[in-house]
Order: C-alpha cells, then structure tokens, then sequence
C-alpha cells in the first residue's frame, strides 16, 4: 500500500513543538504518513525573504493534504494575510471549525457539539475595493457575495450535516440592514434548505445569534454563514468550549485541504515547552476524517478526552502544571 503524503508547515512561534508533538500523535496511532515539510510566515521571510515561497505552494500543490502551525503576518506592513492568501490560492472556499465540550477543561458550558461552517473566499474578505483616501479621512471596503459562492457553501453545509448524521443547520446573515449581499445569501438559504427535508433548517440574525450563543448554545448544530461573521462567531463558539486552543479549523476545497491550528503563534511562550498542542491534534483528526481514517481519528480523540478528563499531564490553560512534551507523553502512553 503506497504511503500517503503529507505537507507539513510548522508555522511560527510555538508552532513547530505542537506540530511535532502532532506528528508523534499521528504516528503513534499507526497512520504510516510520510511527511514533506515547508515554511510560510515569519520563518520563511527569514529564511527565503517571502511569506509564502514558491517552493511551499508547490508540495501544497502537490500533496494535496496539508497539516499547518500557526503563522505570523507581519502587521502594518503591508502583508497580505497568509491564510487569506492560502485559501485564495488553492479556492479553499469552506472552513469547517468544530467546538466539542472536554471533561476537564475550565469551559463554561458542558454539553457543547457546534459545527460552524464559513464561507472562505468572499464577503468582507473578498479583498476588492479596500481604499484609504488621500487625505486619510475616509476608507471604504468592498463585500461580495454571488449566487455559485452561497449555494456551494449552503449545500456544502448541508451535505456535511448529512453525513456527520447532524440534525439541523442555522444559516447566520444580517439580511435586515446589508439588504444586497446578505440578502441574497438569505436567498440562497432558503432555496438550498428545500432541498434537504430531512434536515431542520432555521435562520438568524448575526447579533441574535451571538447572543443565544451566550445564553443558550445547546440550541446550535450546524450553523452555515459568510466570511466576516463566520470568523467571529467561531471564535465566539470556541469560548465556549474553553478557547481557541481546544479548537480546530479545516480549510476544504474541491481538490485540496488545509488543516490548521486557529489560535496564534503565542511567541511570547515559544521554547518554552508550555504550550498546549490540542487544536492541531484536533485539526489532524479533522484531516483523518477527510481522508476517511475515521478509525484513527476516533483512537487520538478517545485518548485526547481521557487526558484531559483525567487531567494527566496538562498544560496551564487547561488547570494543570505539565508542558507540551508531557502532555504529548500521556496522549502517546493511551494510544
């Protein structure tokens, strides 16, 4: 059996110990990947005088399947985000961030299973028409939605509902006020949820739903909306769940996926060895499930939840007083 292989980007910051804590992970399970690996951020404008060099677009190109650390653009420089870059690239049009409740973490809530799923590519990120005026007294940005964007992303949302046997999907706008874009994203919602009867269909405004997040967030299963409001609402649903640390994204396009840690490159613990490596754990068992591995990803889930639920070895954020490699150690000794 040909080995499959996998770009990795170990990122900046505590990014490259949670990748190798991840990849010990992988390993230890039996996944019998081979590894490329490749630089973006910071550590590649160092080293080749590029964010993204040609060179890293290429095994992404290639492999297809791609396990990323956290990155560092540059701010106020002029650096276009990597990440906004990297979806643009390879039309990474669905982000897929789940939020699971963990036995033992300090989270809020207990019974948290939120799935949000973002359109990628356009909205307020679309990154046409940002203009500053001369005298720097006022700006304008430019959000666009088509019809192909909105219903590959609804049925995109619907179709994985179906599969992961979810049982309804909150399509998040705020139609009332942005009446163009929003609007025809509503449209398309409700056209799509047509075609889906088996699944219950709701909608909602974006602040109401930021609020029934707060106050009710059971309620929730599937939510599906645009750029800007899927990117604040998910890290809304990752405070849930004790932050973005316990929260992982995946970056889905027709033909290539981008798995990836949410939270940042923390470089003020870098070297440290406290960081704590669940999310891209997490994002790895997402790319299990992409790659139909789902015995794999259900043998590190299981024991990542007994780890944290036992609180062997964990790391500050999660109570405990142990860094990464101890914590790797625990997940390793239950697989």
């Amino acid at each position: 059996m040909t080995k499959k292989t996998i770009t990795v980007i170990p990122g900046d910051g505590i990014g490259p110990s949670i990748i190798d804590a991840t990849i010990k992970v992988l390993d230890k399970a039996g996944c019998n990947f081979e590894y490329e690996f490749a630089d973006a951020g910071l550590t590649a404008l160092e080293k080749h005088g590029e964010l993204v060099p040609e060179e890293t677009i290429k095994l992404i190109e290639k492999n297809k399947v791609t396990l990323k650390g956290p990155l560092t653009t540059p701010v106020g420089e002029g650096f276009t985000s990597i990440n906004v870059t990297l979806r643009k690239q390879f039309k990474l049009y669905a982000n897929l961030r789940p939020v699971l409740s963990f036995k033992g973490t300090k989270a809020r809530y207990e019974n948290i299973d939120i799935l949000t799923v973002r359109e990628n590519t356009q909205g307020m990120y679309s990154g046409v028409g940002q203009i500053t005026s001369e005298d720097g007294t006022e700006a304008q940005a430019m959000s666009i939605i088509t019809r192909d964007g909105a219903e590959k992303i609804l049925t995109f949302a619907y179709e994985t509902a179906r599969k992961e046997g979810r049982k309804k999907v909150t399509a998040v706008h705020k139609a009332n006020i942005l009446k163009s874009t929003s609007g025809l994203f509503l449209k398309v919602a409700r056209e799509v949820a047509q075609r889906y009867p088996d699944i219950e269909s709701t909608e909602m405004i974006v602040d109401n739903c930021c609020m029934q997040l707060v106050m009710n967030p059971e309620q929730f299963d599937v939510i599906v909306t645009t750029n800007l409001f899927g990117d604040i609402l998910s890290d809304l649903c990752a405070g849930l769940v004790g932050g973005l640390g316990m929260a992982p994204g995946a970056n889905i396009g027709e033909d290539c996926a981008i798995f990836e840690a949410v939270h940042g490159s923390a470089p003020d613990i870098a070297g440290k060895n406290l960081a704590n490596p669940t999310s891209v754990i997490l994002a790895a068992i997402q790319m299990l499930e992409y790659l139909e591995m789902s015995d794999k990803a259900e043998k590190i889930r299981a024991a990542i939840t007994d780890v944290i639920a036992s609180g062997d070895r964990t790391t500050g954020d999660l109570g405990g007083t142990h860094g990464t490699t101890d914590f790797t150690d625990a997940v390793l000794e239950r697989l």
